[in-house]
C-alpha cells in the first residue's frame, strides 16, 4: 500500500460526527433538502476520498493543524466504500420521500444515522468493515 492510500484515521471519524448530525437533523425534520446535500457530499466523498469531500477538507483545515500529528493511518478505500454505502442509503430515503412513504425515507435515513453514529462515537466504521467482508469473499483476478 503506498502512502498515497494512507490517511489519518481521525478524519473519516470527524466526518461521521458532521454527518450524524446532519442526519439527525434530517429525520428530525423530515428534510429531503437536507437529505439532498448529505448525499451529494456522501457522493464527492465516494468520488474522490473522504479528504476531499466538504468534511474532509474542513477537518484537514480547521481542525488537524490543532491536534498532535497523527499516529494511526488507514487506507482510504474503506472510508471511501462506506461514503458510497451512506450515498445509497441517502438516495434510498430521496426515494422513499419523493414517492410519499415516509417509512421508507425515515428508515433509510435511521440506518445512515446510525452508520454514522457507530462511527463517531465508537470508531466503527460498519461500511469499512463491509468493504473489508466483501474483499475477502472476493475473488483475486
Amino acid at each position: 500500500m503506498s502512502p498515497s492510500n494512507l490517511i489519518d484515521a481521525r478524519g473519516p471519524r470527524f466526518a461521521a460526527t458532521i454527518s450524524a448530525l446532519v442526519m439527525a437533523v434530517v429525520i428530525l425534520t423530515q428534510s429531503a433538502w437536507l437529505l439532498l446535500a448529505q448525499a451529494f457530499i456522501f457522493a464527492l466523498g465516494a468520488k474522490f476520498g473522504p479528504t476531499k469531500s466538504p468534511y474532509g477538507q474542513a477537518y484537514r483545515k480547521l481542525v488537524k493543524p490543532r491536534l498532535a500529528p497523527p499516529t494511526k493511518f488507514e487506507n482510504i478505500e474503506p472510508p471511501r466504500f462506506a461514503q458510497l454505502v451512506g450515498t445509497i442509503f441517502a438516495v434510498i430515503g430521496l426515494l422513499g420521500s419523493a414517492l410519499g412513504v415516509q417509512p421508507v425515507f425515515l428508515g433509510a435515513a435511521g440506518a445512515a444515522f446510525a452508520a454514522a453514529f457507530l462511527n463517531s462515537a465508537f470508531g466503527y466504521c460498519l461500511g469499512c468493515e463491509t468493504y473489508l467482508l466483501l474483499k475477502r469473499f472476493t475473488p483475486v483476478q
